[in-house]
């Protein structure tokens, strides 16, 4: 698969091309389906969506959002032994999270379970059903292979009253899971593998999350998947490249039935990202083998673990439409949605001032006891959102990678009888360097130029080449960090020589600081917040805050990594 990067410039926010809007555009202007638009997205309740579902939401909804239609959230629950009601609140949650509704039309599957029992009795009584007998190995083996055609049951041509009577069976729970299912009779020879003679329906004795101990045949999800579109009036059934083999399966069952809508469905090609999975059954395995704490682990790329991280639905969704719908498969980079994060995070977040790796500074001839307080903006991209107060005392924290002992020629932090800018205080200069026993640094000694306060230009000119974040060791808030990256070290995760995604995962994917220190502003921050640390990153509070404990996820560093992948693959940010 190559790695492809959208054609945007990220300059700009205009959308990339997307072959199903002018499809819509040009069924709108025939009037194709009478001037209407339905479209659905139908899950399995069987996981968490991911980043790759948003994807898919957002067409969906959107193309219903912008041509005056509707989009029907649908749980395709016809598998009770995988789904869970967990899943299906999750599904809600994150749709609605994303900025989409649906109006009345929440449906399930499970809604038309006596509906697609009807039509499987049609097609029996048409004679393009039958009860098979053979088990799930050898309905394999008699399948045949890409290459050679498979071989009829010996079950294939029953009597249709034969058929009707076992399938009546089957639904009353009269024979044991796996003896029997109902087949539809297309042809075993057929280069499609899909419409070699499908199973339809398979007996379970599992409690359904909707409809408990009423069934004991279930419908397979390629049975049941194009009529229930048939049933909602769907016009524009949108679909991931790998169901283009299945829709002439779709196809046929409704051509089959009397009377019934016919949806037309369009395959388009699905998201790929690098440095994370897409499969729900990798993502389940992370989480059940504790490779992350949950499906909401902000590495994971679950809609609710980049929830948490400190994504926005804006950038989700900006993302979403920059990177445009194609047939074509690819990989975006990871940088790219980092980038379409940034760009919101940038507008709307407040800046304030956080030390991670604090070190202590005694200002020696600054008062004692003395404390004043600075303006601050807020953010510099919206006036509006004003200024605040941030005090300042005689000891403050700055971050220990702002000073060196032994600084290189281009170092312009603080070191012993340099100085710097403290962000909207004073210029201070380092005196002396106090250490412990083992020869760490534990404190530094400096004094302060009062002519500079917030910063001024002192009578002689001078300017300091470096300007620090700072916070007064008094008034200052206790936190913990949690710094992300990447949940593999590898940009396809599955290119493993061991064969084993597991072994790409990134050992240095959290790493969490204890002793950060904030300014006071920060003290009653709310879960889900979100916030720029100046010269830091972006980060949000997490969901294990309480009162008295202050916990912050790192969602974003301040380094635009896409600006660097632009500029180095076309020669300029064009």
């Amino acid at each position: 698969m190559e790695s492809t990067k959208p054609d945007t410039k990220p300059e700009t926010s205009a959308p990339a091309p997307n072959f199903i809007r002018e499809m819509i555009k040009d069924d709108m202007a025939t009037d194709k389906w009478g001037g209407k638009v339905v479209t659905r997205f139908p899950p399995e309740p069987n996981g968490y969506l991911h980043i790759g579902h948003a994807k898919s939401i957002c067409l969906n909804f959107g193309m219903a959002a912008e041509f005056g239609g509707e989009c029907h959230l649908r749980f395709d629950d016809t598998n009770p032994s995988k789904e869970e009601d967990e899943y299906i609140k999750s599904i809600i949650r994150d749709v609605r999270w994303l900025g989409f509704d649906w109006g009345k039309h929440l449906c399930y599957a499970s809604d038309y379970f006596g509906k697609t029992h009807e039509f499987a009795i049609e097609l029996i009584r048409a004679g393009k059903a039958y009860v098979d007998d053979l088990s799930a190995d050898e309905i394999r083996e008699y399948r045949g292979t890409l290459t050679e055609p498979g071989r009829n049951s010996p079950h294939r041509n029953r009597a249709v009253e034969e058929n009707l009577e076992l399938f009546a069976a089957m639904t009353r729970g009269e024979f044991p899971e796996g003896t029997r299912v109902l087949r539809a009779k297309i042809d075993m020879a057929h280069p499609n593998m899909n419409m070699r003679d499908p199973v339809m329906y398979r007996i379970m004795n599992a409690p359904h999350h909707r409809t408990g101990a009423t069934w004991k045949v279930y419908p397979m999800y390629d049975w049941a998947h194009g009529i229930e579109d048939s049933i909602e009036g769907v016009t524009h059934s949108l679909c991931t490249m790998e169901f283009e083999d299945h829709r002439p399966l779709y196809d046929w069952f409704l051509a089959q039935l009397s009377g019934v809508h016919r949806p037309q469905q369009t395959e388009f090609a699905r998201l790929n990202l690098t440095y994370t999975v897409m499969s729900k059954r990798k993502l389940l395995q992370l989480v059940r083998e504790k490779h992350v704490s949950g499906w909401d682990d902000p590495r994971m790329p679950t809609i609710s673990g980049l929830r948490r991280r400190g994504y926005t639905p804006e950038a989700i969704r900006a993302f979403a439409e920059r990177i445009g719908v194609a047939k074509r498969e690819g990989t975006v980079d990871f940088a790219f949605l980092e980038y379409c994060l940034r760009e919101d995070l940038n507008k709307r977040c407040m800046r304030v001032m956080a030390v991670l790796n604090p070190i202590k500074v005694v200002i020696e001839n600054y008062p004692d006891g003395q404390v004043e307080e600075f303006d601050a903006l807020n953010n510099p991209e919206d006036e509006s959102a004003g200024t605040r107060k941030v005090p300042f005392s005689q000891v403050i924290y700055i971050e220990r990678d702002d000073f060196m002992e032994e600084p290189p020629k281009k170092f312009y932090r603080l070191s012993p009888g340099r100085e710097v800018r403290l962000r909207y205080a004073y210029y201070i200069t380092c005196k002396d360097v106090v250490k412990d026993n083992d020869g760490n640094i534990v404190e530094l000694r400096c004094t302060y130029d009062p002519q500079t306060r917030g910063g001024a230009t002192p009578p002689d000119g001078r300017s300091p080449k470096a300007t620090i974040h700072w916070v007064s060791a008094q008034h200052a808030t206790g936190a913990e960090a949690r710094i992300y990256d990447t949940l593999f070290t590898k940009e396809n995760p599955m290119e493993a020589e061991s064969g084993n995604f597991l072994d790409n995962i990134n050992p240095e994917s959290l790493k969490v600081i204890t002793d950060c220190k904030l300014e006071p502003s920060l003290a009653n921050a709310k879960i889900g917040e979100k916030y720029q640390f100046e010269r830091l990153a972006y980060f949000c509070v997490d969901d294990d805050s309480a009162p008295g404990k202050l916990v912050f996820n790192r969602t974003v560093t301040l380094k635009d990594a896409w600006a660097r992948i632009r500029k180095n693959t076309t020669g300029g940010l064009n």
